[in-house]
């Protein structure tokens, strides 16, 4: 069963209109149960999907990521376009928080991976990160003994990294809902595209209770798995 959110656009030429408007759009909204929630959307963000930049203190002939908030994409090039890895937000400048992941992916604390093996649409672990977990001695020693491979292999991926950014402005929950739909339009996907990014974000959807949004974003460039509609 698809678990993608399908748009239907309503028009209406009765002056009696409770909404008083002409247009309007409504999202069935995908429920693992037989009847779908239908939901109105009467608010709606556009914009552009700026990019790719190249991650900051690498060497690149492309710009640096920008100094602007809002909601940013881990990609690697692929076929035609950009397979993606992840999303983040932050309400800072996207190149500090880039410098941040900087230092997870130098100590141990990301996992890294083959790049050859990415550009092939395969998931392949030169290092599973520590992440927030308890660190094992028997993985730390490991590490320290691997340190210089695992730096390299580090430097390696974050050159490869080609990053989009949107900005939508720096309300929290407009963030979090955005970064959760992006990841989990990832996770639906098919092979190869549900195998790349990694699990066990924590994630803040859309709550029940919260109006939905419509995003309608352009991008010059093909993004794998990301639809140019979408709501959160």
């Amino acid at each position: 069963m698809s678990l993608r959110p399908r748009r239907i656009v309503c028009q209406t030429c009765s002056t009696s209109d409770p909404l008083n408007v002409s247009q309007w759009s409504f999202y069935i909204v995908p429920t693992r149960t037989p009847n779908p929630v239908l939901r109105l959307v009467t608010k709606r963000i556009e914009s552009v999907w700026e990019g790719p930049f190249a991650w900051p203190n690498t060497e690149s002939i492309l710009p640096g990521a920008p100094s602007t908030p809002g909601v940013y994409l881990w990609t690697f090039e692929y076929a035609d376009g950009f397979l993606l890895y992840g999303a983040g937000i932050t309400r800072r400048p996207v190149s500090t928080r880039l410098r941040e992941h900087t230092r997870g992916y130098l100590n141990g604390v990301y996992t890294i991976l083959d790049v050859d093996a990415l550009r092939d649409g395969k998931r392949v672990e030169h290092w599973h990160g520590f992440w927030t977990k308890a660190r094992p001695r028997e993985r730390v020693a490991e590490y320290e003994v691997r340190r210089l491979e695992l730096e390299a292999a580090a430097r390696r991926q974050l050159s490869s990294f080609r990053i989009f950014v949107v900005d939508v402005g720096t309300a929290p929950r407009i963030l979090e809902r955005f970064e959760a739909a992006v990841m989990q339009f990832l996770y639906a996907q098919p092979n190869p595209l549900c195998d790349i990014p990694d699990r066990g974000m924590m994630l803040a959807p859309r709550h029940a209770i919260e109006e939905p949004i419509e995003v309608v974003l352009s991008c010059q460039h093909r993004l794998y798995g990301l639809p140019a509609e979408f709501a959160i």
